[in-house]
């Protein structure tokens, strides 16, 4: 199978771990064995836990481990100017109202702790679909209105298609949050056809998001992002099997690299843990 274009999609909340660099690996290996050009694309909507020194260090880690791309920022500076999300709110915003013209998406003002007592997963079950909340409410989310939604198809790499009902995970998933940003699943989406990927590399624990993306695009009437190819990797784990995050400062690239290791010595952590794939 032959590819245009793949990505590199870290988000600036924290310092680049082994496990996002991982990731990074499974996507070089693999757009290198399909003929796909990589571009980095950093995601910064979630502008609460965003850091300017976060974005520096996807850099930093990028050049450190010696991971090359072709489109996208090349530094801090060209990011901030001509790559961030916020210079592409016309293309998610025109997305929303189509769905808000469309009458899929309902006004949500449940807090999260409301979400967990409907629910001990957390998973929303459609309280206010029928609530009649005004959209521009302040202070409510915008969701979506799956329920003609819950069958897609995933493109596997590995398996070919495969038919899926919706996860409950994302069942009226929020694509407009409280702040009147855009939410995940709806950046994503348009960055990915706006950049014309048609190889998406993540990790297993997206899964569900990408079966919320693909009916995204149905509810869009984008049926060019149903033929993207998707590959899910596994997770690098910690001692205790829970999945790494950039909260755990021990395995940042920032920290192994104040503390002497060198590009080798995180590529010997990784191949300690990580898919054959990197390998082969």
């Amino acid at each position: 199978m032959r590819f245009k274009r793949t990505r590199f999609a870290p988000t600036p909340s924290g310092f680049l771990h082994i496990g996002n660099v991982y990731s990074f690996l499974v996507t070089a290996s693999l757009a290198q064995k399909h003929g796909a050009e990589i571009m980095l694309r950093i995601d910064d909507m979630d502008r609460e836990r965003m850091r300017p020194e976060y974005v520096a260090d996807i850099f930093d880690t990028l050049q450190f481990m010696q991971l090359q791309y072709k489109g996208g920022p090349g530094n801090v500076t060209d990011f901030e100017e001509n790559w961030s999300q916020l210079q592409r709110m016309d293309l998610y915003n025109a997305a929303l109202e189509q769905l808000r013209d469309s009458g899929l998406v309902f006004a949500c003002d449940c807090s999260r702790t409301k979400v967990l007592q409907d629910h001990p997963l957390g998973h929303y079950q459609g309280t206010c679909m029928h609530k009649s909340i005004p959209l521009d409410t302040p202070g409510v989310s915008w969701r979506i209105d799956t329920t003609s939604l819950e069958q897609v198809h995933v493109n596997t790499l590995e398996n070919g298609g495969v038919d899926m009902l919706l996860p409950e995970s994302v069942h009226y998933f929020v694509v407009r949050k409280k702040d009147g940003f855009p939410a995940y699943q709806l950046t994503s989406l348009i960055d990915d056809l706006h950049f014309g990927v048609d190889l998406v590399v993540r990790g297993i624990d997206l899964w569900d998001s990408t079966c919320a993306q693909l009916g995204l695009a149905k509810a869009l009437n984008q049926p060019g992002f149903q033929q993207t190819v998707f590959h899910h990797h596994p997770l690098l784990t910690d001692t205790g099997n829970m999945k790494l995050s950039k909260s755990a400062g021990a395995t940042s690239i920032k920290y192994q690299r104040e503390q002497g290791a060198t590009r080798a010595d995180i590529l010997q952590l990784i191949t300690q843990k990580g898919d054959t794939i990197l390998f082969s």
